[in-house]
C-alpha cells in the first residue's frame, strides 16, 4: 500500500518516487505505467497503485489540455476581484461557474484572481458585468484580457 503522510499545511506529502511519476505524466499523460515504472525504478503495478492514490488524494489530475482558441473560445481573461467580507465564500461561488478555469485567493491588490474562458467579447462582457460583479460580496473587478498565449505549462511543483 502506498502511504503518504501529511505536510505542514495538511496536504498529502508526496515522496520522491511519486514526484518522479508525476514528472513522467507531465511529459506525457498517456505514457504507459510499464514505461513509467522503468523510468522511475518501480514495477508497473506499483506505479498504477501510486497513480491511483495520487488521483484519489487530489494531488494530481490527468487531463487533456487544450488551447482555447482552437476549440472555439476566442477570449480569455484574468479578473482581479476585490471582495467585501469572506473572500473564500466568493471564491467557492466563482469556482462553480463553468467558464471559470482557475480561482486563487491572494494577498495583495486583489482578494481573488479568476481566469475565465469565453466564446467571444459579448460572452466576456456578460461574465464580468452580469455574473461576477453581481455576486454578493464582490466590491470591484479589474480585467486583464489575454491577447496572445506565449507559454502555458503544467510541469511545475515537483522539482
Amino acid at each position: 500500500m502506498v502511504r503518504h503522510s501529511k505536510n505542514a499545511n495538511g496536504s498529502p506529502a508526496v515522496d520522491s518516487a511519486s514526484k518522479a511519476i508525476i514528472e513522467q505524466l507531465q511529459e506525457d499523460g498517456r505514457r504507459p505505467y510499464g514505461a513509467i515504472g522503468k523510468a522511475v525504478g518501480l514495477s508497473e503495478a506499483a506505479v498504477r497503485q501510486r497513480v491511483q492514490k495520487l488521483l484519489d488524494q487530489g494531488v494530481m489530475q490527468v487531463v487533456a489540455v487544450t488551447d482555447p482558441l482552437t476549440v472555439g473560445f476566442l477570449r480569455q481573461a484574468m479578473v482581479g476581484v476585490i471582495v467585501d467580507g469572506d473572500a473564500e465564500e466568493v471564491a467557492d461561488t466563482l469556482a462553480e461557474l463553468k467558464e471559470v478555469e482557475y480561482v486563487v485567493v491572494t494577498a495583495g491588490s486583489f482578494d481573488l484572481l479568476v481566469e475565465i474562458v469565453c466564446e467571444d467579447d459579448e460572452h466576456l462582457l456578460e461574465m464580468i458585468g452580469k455574473r461576477i460583479r453581481s455576486l454578493p460580496g464582490v466590491r470591484s473587478t479589474e480585467s486583464f484580457v489575454y491577447l496572445k498565449l506565449r507559454k502555458q505549462t503544467y510541469a511545475w511543483g515537483t522539482r
